[in-house]
């Protein structure tokens, strides 16, 4: 179900910084005609705002915050694309006491955030014909990391929810995309010592709108994501992407 980008109202959770930021302002250079600026802090979203005016519209949700995503659905009825970029890792050593509360951390924001998300915007998004739904994976949740194990546990979680998302929400015609970079030059790949080997935010931001135009629902949008990608797509075609394929 491929769809334009002309004229939509797009929602980019984590708008304010990184990925999320270049998200928002690619959407603006492809003719999107508002972005809803999803940020827990709505001073954050100002310098989107004073550089792109009331195409920009700071919203509050955290997805850490039930209650703050169900407010934000209520406010921004009539979005069409919701691109779910937030997300925490917090490096820990899988053996050490604090892993496990790592772990909880994680899974409580990048999984169920996710759910968060998709339960609140899901009825706008069917409401504007159907929509689009982006989540923001990993490479990490399809190949494992020793030193990111609890992060990496958290995204494979969530590709699993997006691909039943995908499912669940093609009968109301939404296109579910699942994207999963490797190394992103943000701040977050700087706190987890990725900076040497990170590549551009924007061929994140360029994967997503290429795919929404093409109907794509996999998304490995640099250089070692499309590594991984090479040796996936296969069992990919085969097992996950089928529409009709029967449960296990």
């Amino acid at each position: 179900m491929p769809q334009s980008l002309e004229n939509k109202v797009v929602l980019v959770t984590g708008a304010n910084r990184g990925i999320g930021r270049v998200i928002a302002e690619t959407a603006l250079q492809r003719g999107a005609a508002k972005v809803y600026a999803a940020v827990r802090t709505l001073s954050s979203a100002q310098p989107l705002v004073d550089q792109y005016g009331d195409r920009v519209v700071p919203i509050r949700a955290d997805l850490n915050d039930p209650q703050s995503i169900v407010d934000a659905a209520a406010s921004a009825t009539d979005v069409d694309i919701v691109i779910n970029n937030a997300g925490i890792i917090r490096p820990s050593e899988l053996l050490s006491e604090g892993a496990i509360e790592t772990l909880n951390d994680e899974i409580n924001v990048n999984v169920s955030g996710l759910i968060r998300i998709a339960q609140a915007f899901a009825p706008n998004l069917k409401q504007q014909g159907g929509g689009v739904l982006v989540q923001l994976n990993s490479v990490a949740s399809v190949r494992s990391f020793a030193d990111f194990a609890t992060y990496a546990a958290s995204k494979a979680a969530s590709y699993s929810i997006t691909q039943a998302l995908r499912e669940k929400l093609a009968d109301q015609g939404t296109q579910v995309i699942s994207v999963h970079p490797g190394p992103i030059d943000t701040d977050m790949a700087g706190e987890a010592g990725l900076t040497e080997i990170a590549e551009p935010p924007s061929l994140v931001a360029d994967g997503i709108f290429d795919a929404i135009q093409s109907g794509a629902f996999h998304v490995f949008p640099d250089s070692m994501a499309r590594q991984v990608w090479e040796a996936y797509q296969g069992f990919a075609a085969a097992v996950i992407e089928p529409q009709d394929s029967a449960t296990a």
